[in-house]
């Protein structure tokens, strides 16, 4: 007798194992997109108390503080923190008064350039004229025509952070595939039409890259007119100044890094909106 062996039956697939990976990591960021920038800050941080500490003999070391000097006596300090984080926000609301001025003139600018030949070759020279104004020049000449308190600050902040939403914006605008426009036209969408539902969704991930760029000089110009327009409430950029002159090295680094972490925040935040857009778009 000879046995006949029968295949089994051929069953559902069974469930895959969780992943390793998931389950050692529960966050959605890939681990190397959080554990690279720290391991790159403490590089930095190391190379710093080393210079610090063995390149700058005690006497000059007022040069170049450690990094646990500007922590104790700038951070720490009550007085300081205080001093730094009330020029700080009085910055920062200049930059958003300013950022947000800036999106809406440059999206306006962007559409209206978009929508006809003759407006582009009239308004994007000029555009470009302004990203190439040396801003350092033209800051006393604000001074003198609007004043020196919060408006002539948010002139400067737009006057720099208006370029890269006006370039990104028109771009986006003017990226939609011709099949789409061909789509439109069949059904007979008009102008406006076309700009609402076309258009602007379509150009979204490329206005958001201009946010982010915008949103770090929104700050820089907040900061360049606090320098130069010294009535209302100081400003970050004159803490700067009356640092400099005192030789307060370790506050002077403070309001550096905490101006610099602002414009990384917005970043971030655009950086979030920018994700959340692409996901809309089905790209991730």
């Amino acid at each position: 007798m000879t046995a006949t062996l029968e295949t089994a039956p051929k069953t559902a697939a069974e469930p895959e194992a969780p992943q390793t990976e998931r389950t050692l990591w529960p966050f959605k960021t890939a681990p190397v997109r959080v554990f690279a920038p720290v391991a790159v800050f403490v590089v930095v941080i190391a190379a710093w108390a080393a210079a610090s500490h063995l390149l700058i003999p005690a006497e000059s070391r007022f040069l170049l503080p450690s990094p646990e000097e500007v922590l104790s006596q700038g951070l720490l300090n009550p007085v300081a923190r205080t001093e730094i984080l009330t020029a700080l926000w009085s910055t920062v609301q200049v930059a958003l008064v300013g950022l947000a001025l800036a999106i809406v003139l440059g999206v306006l600018f962007a559409v209206v350039m978009s929508q006809t030949r003759w407006a582009e070759y009239s308004l994007y020279p000029y555009a470009v004229v302004l990203q190439t104004i040396p801003i350092l020049a033209v800051v006393p000449l604000f001074g003198f025509w609007f004043g020196y308190e919060f408006g002539s600050r948010v002139i400067v902040c737009v006057m720099v952070a208006l370029f890269p939403v006006i370039t990104n914006t028109l771009f986006g605008l003017k990226s939609v595939a011709p099949a789409q426009h061909d789509l439109f036209t069949l059904h007979g969408a008009g102008r406006f039409q076309r700009l609402w539902k076309l258009q602007l969704p379509a150009a979204l991930p490329a206005m958001i890259s201009g946010f982010k760029i915008s949103g770090g000089q929104a700050i820089i110009g907040s900061i360049v007119a606090d320098f130069f327009f010294r009535q209302g409430d100081p400003g970050i950029g004159r803490m700067i100044d009356v640092y400099r002159q005192r030789l307060a090295t370790e506050e002077l680094l403070t309001a550096l890094l905490l101006s610099s972490l602002v414009g990384l925040c917005l970043f971030w935040c655009f950086d979030l909106l920018a994700g959340r857009v692409d996901r809309l778009h089905g790209k991730r």
